[in-house]
């Protein structure tokens, strides 16, 4: 009996041993191996078999990139002017020896590096370059604390400022600046705008201005040149007349006194405020002056000359009274 509970403790003793002497690494860790209190290696993901109470597994290092808040806090900037600042970073670990045997809580020291270089970094800085350089933060940042963290086995990937927060009353001083801005703008904008319309009603008059000059000179020019030939025409027409007279034809005169009997009548039938219109009795001696006309305009073309009319003679019996012949307008 007493020896079969020995066996039984032998083995639950093995089975313990076993089992302490096996380990399995995850993915994404590293295991540190110490032998009597002191570093020997680092187990990689996997597994692995120490010696029985020889060996043992110190630290457990995640291999992965870790996200580390920065708290919030108030900094100091060039301008003295408080403002509340806090930020994340993006660690990972390289070498999990160093990690784990040179620095003590590694979280809470990249923590701490990370809230004294932002201090440092912001307080050295106006307020303006602070809200308006955070990448310029960010890469000044990365640089310090991954030079820092180096000996501890540690890569910072990148720094975020998460968070900006000036006081209250410059908040509402840069609101009110930034509204004063984009008056202002507006204000130039509209200005701008009020010009060009200026500018283009002032090109659209004055190129009116110079197409209405253009079109009196045209005009002016069109109206000269009917001049000059309406004069050139009555000079050729008084010339034709001239040399009919000197050729002894009396044709002329009677074409002359035909046209400006016809003007005449035409004027007075054509008036508005005439309502009856004087016919002459004698109104069968247009008819004469106008076959004068005729043979005038024969004479001109070459044809056979008419026999010379006869001289005119005096009435023989006094003129018939004139007669009144209404008009459409009565």
């Amino acid at each position: 009996m007493a020896a079969g509970i020995i066996v039984l403790v032998l083995v639950v003793v093995a089975l313990v041993t076993a089992f302490s002497a096996i380990k399995i690494v995850p993915q994404g860790y590293e295991f540190t191996v110490e032998r009597f209190g002191r570093y020997t290696r680092t187990l990689k993901p996997g597994i692995t078999v120490l010696t029985p109470f020889v060996e043992s597994v110190r630290r457990r290092v995640s291999m992965m990139e870790q996200v580390l808040p920065v708290p919030q806090q108030e900094v100091i900037t060039k301008d003295n002017v408080g403002v509340q600042v806090d930020a994340i970073v993006f660690i990972q670990v390289m070498d999990a020896a160093a990690a784990a045997y040179r620095v003590q809580n590694l979280n809470n020291a990249i923590t701490q590096l990370a809230m004294t270089n932002l201090r440092t970094v912001v307080g050295s800085m106006d307020l303006d370059e602070v809200l308006s350089q955070r990448d310029h933060i960010n890469s000044r940042l990365l640089d310090v604390i991954d030079q820092a963290t180096g000996p501890w086995g540690v890569k910072v990937a990148r720094i975020e400022i998460k968070d900006l927060q000036p006081p209250p009353d410059i908040t509402n001083a840069m609101t009110r600046q930034m509204k004063a801005e984009r008056e202002r703008r507006a204000v130039i904008t509209e200005a701008e705008g009020e010009k060009q319309a200026a500018i283009t009603r002032a090109e659209g008059s004055k190129q009116a201005t110079i197409l209405q000059a253009e079109g009196r000179k045209e005009a002016a020019f069109r109206d000269a040149e009917a001049r000059e030939r309406l004069a050139a025409a009555e000079a050729q027409a008084t010339k034709v007349v001239s040399d009919a007279i000197e050729g002894g034809s009396v044709n002329a005169l009677n074409y002359f006194v035909a046209q400006k009997y016809v003007e005449a009548f035409g004027k007075l039938a054509d008036s508005n405020q005439q309502r009856t219109v004087i016919v002459p009795a004698d109104f069968a001696g247009i008819g004469g002056s106008i076959a004068g006309v005729l043979e005038l305009v024969r004479g001109a073309q070459g044809g056979p000359s008419p026999p010379p009319p006869r001289s005119p003679q005096p009435p023989r019996n006094p003129p018939a009274p004139a007669t009144a012949a209404p008009t459409s307008g009565s």
